[in-house]
Protein backbone atom coordinates (compact mmCIF):
# COMPACT_ATOMS: atom_id res chain seq x y z
CA UNK A 1 0.00 0.00 0.00
CA UNK A 2 2.70 2.64 0.32
CA UNK A 3 4.06 1.93 -2.45
CA UNK A 4 1.10 2.16 -4.65
CA UNK A 5 0.97 5.91 -2.17
CA UNK A 6 4.35 6.87 -3.01
CA UNK A 7 3.43 6.02 -6.97
CA UNK A 8 0.87 8.23 -6.92
CA UNK A 9 2.75 10.95 -4.71
CA UNK A 10 5.20 10.82 -7.52
CA UNK A 11 3.36 10.84 -9.86
CA UNK A 12 1.81 14.13 -8.37
CA UNK A 13 4.95 15.82 -8.21
CA UNK A 14 5.91 15.41 -11.88
CA UNK A 15 4.31 18.33 -12.87
CA UNK A 16 6.35 20.17 -10.84
CA UNK A 17 9.83 18.80 -11.29
CA UNK A 18 11.58 19.69 -14.72
CA UNK A 19 12.35 17.94 -17.61
CA UNK A 20 15.13 16.01 -18.17
CA UNK A 21 17.62 15.61 -20.52
CA UNK A 22 17.82 11.74 -22.07
CA UNK A 23 20.98 11.30 -20.57
CA UNK A 24 20.27 13.23 -17.17
CA UNK A 25 19.40 11.67 -14.00
CA UNK A 26 16.37 11.46 -11.90
CA UNK A 27 17.32 12.20 -8.43
CA UNK A 28 14.27 11.26 -6.16
CA UNK A 29 14.27 11.16 -1.98
CA UNK A 30 12.74 8.97 0.55
CA UNK A 31 12.65 7.58 4.11
CA UNK A 32 12.62 4.44 5.12
CA UNK A 33 9.33 3.39 6.83
CA UNK A 34 8.60 0.79 9.00
CA UNK A 35 6.74 -1.81 6.42
CA UNK A 36 10.14 -1.01 4.26
CA UNK A 37 11.82 -3.10 6.82
CA UNK A 38 12.57 -6.39 7.58
CA UNK A 39 13.27 -8.86 10.53
CA UNK A 40 17.21 -7.52 10.60
CA UNK A 41 15.37 -4.01 10.97
CA UNK A 42 16.86 -2.15 8.00
CA UNK A 43 15.14 -1.68 4.61
CA UNK A 44 14.20 -5.36 2.97
CA UNK A 45 16.37 -6.40 -0.08
CA UNK A 46 13.32 -6.69 -2.19
CA UNK A 47 12.01 -3.02 -1.66
CA UNK A 48 15.08 -1.66 -3.09
CA UNK A 49 14.07 -3.11 -6.37
CA UNK A 50 10.38 -1.74 -5.69
CA UNK A 51 11.43 1.72 -5.01
CA UNK A 52 14.04 1.42 -8.25
CA UNK A 53 10.48 1.06 -10.26
CA UNK A 54 9.77 4.67 -9.15
CA UNK A 55 13.04 6.11 -10.27
CA UNK A 56 12.34 4.47 -13.76
CA UNK A 57 9.17 5.96 -13.73
CA UNK A 58 10.30 9.73 -12.88
CA UNK A 59 13.23 9.10 -15.70
CA UNK A 60 10.78 7.83 -18.53
CA UNK A 61 8.27 10.88 -17.58
CA UNK A 62 10.64 13.79 -17.54
CA UNK A 63 12.42 12.66 -20.49
CA UNK A 64 8.95 12.59 -22.71
CA UNK A 65 9.36 9.53 -23.38
CA UNK A 66 6.26 8.68 -20.76
CA UNK A 67 3.94 10.56 -23.08
CA UNK A 68 4.89 8.24 -26.25
CA UNK A 69 4.80 5.19 -24.09
CA UNK A 70 1.02 6.12 -23.13
CA UNK A 71 0.35 7.21 -27.04
CA UNK A 72 1.80 3.98 -28.73
CA UNK A 73 0.69 1.70 -25.38
CA UNK A 74 4.36 0.47 -25.11
CA UNK A 75 4.69 -1.34 -21.65
CA UNK A 76 8.10 -1.18 -20.16
CA UNK A 77 9.31 -4.67 -19.40
CA UNK A 78 12.36 -5.33 -17.40
CA UNK A 79 14.59 -8.26 -18.80
CA UNK A 80 17.06 -8.18 -15.74
CA UNK A 81 18.62 -6.75 -12.90
CA UNK A 82 21.78 -6.83 -11.12
CA UNK A 83 21.87 -5.02 -7.30
CA UNK A 84 25.06 -4.94 -4.93
CA UNK A 85 24.11 -4.09 -1.74
CA UNK A 86 26.92 -2.24 0.14
CA UNK A 87 24.77 -0.23 3.54
CA UNK A 88 21.71 -0.51 5.23
CA UNK A 89 19.15 2.01 5.45
CA UNK A 90 18.03 2.13 8.39
CA UNK A 91 14.70 2.82 10.27
CA UNK A 92 13.44 6.30 8.88
CA UNK A 93 16.54 7.51 7.14
CA UNK A 94 16.34 9.90 4.37
CA UNK A 95 17.80 8.50 0.85
CA UNK A 96 17.99 9.10 -2.43
CA UNK A 97 17.97 7.23 -5.48
CA UNK A 98 19.71 8.49 -8.48
CA UNK A 99 18.71 6.58 -12.21
CA UNK A 100 20.03 7.41 -15.38
CA UNK A 101 20.42 5.62 -18.58
CA UNK A 102 23.68 4.16 -18.98
CA UNK A 103 23.69 3.09 -22.79
CA UNK A 104 21.92 0.55 -24.98
CA UNK A 105 22.34 -2.14 -27.48
CA UNK A 106 20.70 -3.56 -30.27
CA UNK A 107 17.76 -4.87 -27.78
CA UNK A 108 18.08 -3.49 -24.75
CA UNK A 109 18.46 -0.07 -22.60
CA UNK A 110 20.47 -0.13 -19.72
CA UNK A 111 19.84 1.79 -16.47
CA UNK A 112 21.76 2.32 -13.35
CA UNK A 113 20.77 3.09 -10.51
CA UNK A 114 22.41 4.01 -6.98
CA UNK A 115 21.04 4.43 -3.47
CA UNK A 116 22.78 7.05 -1.29
CA UNK A 117 22.41 8.06 2.14
CA UNK A 118 22.89 11.38 3.38
CA UNK A 119 25.99 12.73 2.93
CA UNK A 120 26.66 11.10 -0.31
CA UNK A 121 27.52 7.23 0.81
CA UNK A 122 26.37 4.47 -1.47
CA UNK A 123 23.91 1.75 0.15
CA UNK A 124 23.23 0.17 -3.17
CA UNK A 125 23.34 0.43 -6.78
CA UNK A 126 21.74 -1.32 -9.66
CA UNK A 127 21.70 -1.86 -13.36
CA UNK A 128 18.73 -2.45 -15.07
CA UNK A 129 18.06 -4.33 -18.43
CA UNK A 130 14.51 -2.85 -19.85
CA UNK A 131 12.94 -2.24 -23.22
CA UNK A 132 9.37 -1.43 -24.36
CA UNK A 133 7.06 -3.69 -26.17
CA UNK A 134 4.33 -2.52 -28.29
CA UNK A 135 1.10 -4.38 -30.58
CA UNK A 136 4.03 -5.17 -33.30
CA UNK A 137 6.43 -6.49 -30.74
CA UNK A 138 9.90 -4.93 -29.24
CA UNK A 139 9.81 -1.22 -30.01
CA UNK A 140 13.20 -0.49 -31.67
CA UNK A 141 15.92 0.96 -29.20
CA UNK A 142 15.79 3.99 -31.86
CA UNK A 143 12.63 4.77 -31.84
CA UNK A 144 12.51 4.74 -28.10
CA UNK A 145 15.36 7.12 -28.31
CA UNK A 146 13.83 9.33 -30.88
CA UNK A 147 10.92 10.06 -28.07
CA UNK A 148 13.03 10.71 -25.54
CA UNK A 149 14.96 13.36 -27.86
CA UNK A 150 18.49 12.14 -27.95
CA UNK A 151 19.99 12.49 -30.86
CA UNK A 152 23.95 12.60 -29.81
CA UNK A 153 26.29 9.88 -30.05
CA UNK A 154 25.77 6.82 -28.43
CA UNK A 155 27.30 6.31 -24.75
CA UNK A 156 30.19 3.95 -23.95
CA UNK A 157 28.94 0.75 -21.76
CA UNK A 158 31.19 0.18 -18.91
CA UNK A 159 33.01 -3.14 -19.21
CA UNK A 160 31.51 -4.70 -16.34
CA UNK A 161 27.80 -3.88 -17.81
CA UNK A 162 28.73 -5.33 -21.03
CA UNK A 163 29.79 -8.72 -19.55
CA UNK A 164 26.74 -8.77 -18.00
CA UNK A 165 24.92 -8.43 -20.69
CA UNK A 166 26.61 -11.10 -22.83
CA UNK A 167 25.99 -13.41 -19.56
Amino acid sequence: MVLLLRTLWKGFTLRFRPPLEPLGTSVLSFRVWPNDLDVNVHMNNGRFLSVMDLGRFDLTFRTRLGRAMLRNRWMPLVGGVSIRYRRSLDPFERYELHTRLLGWDAKWVYLEQRFTKKGGDLAAEGVVRALFRGKAGNVPVAEVLSQMGHEGPQPDLPESVRRWAEG
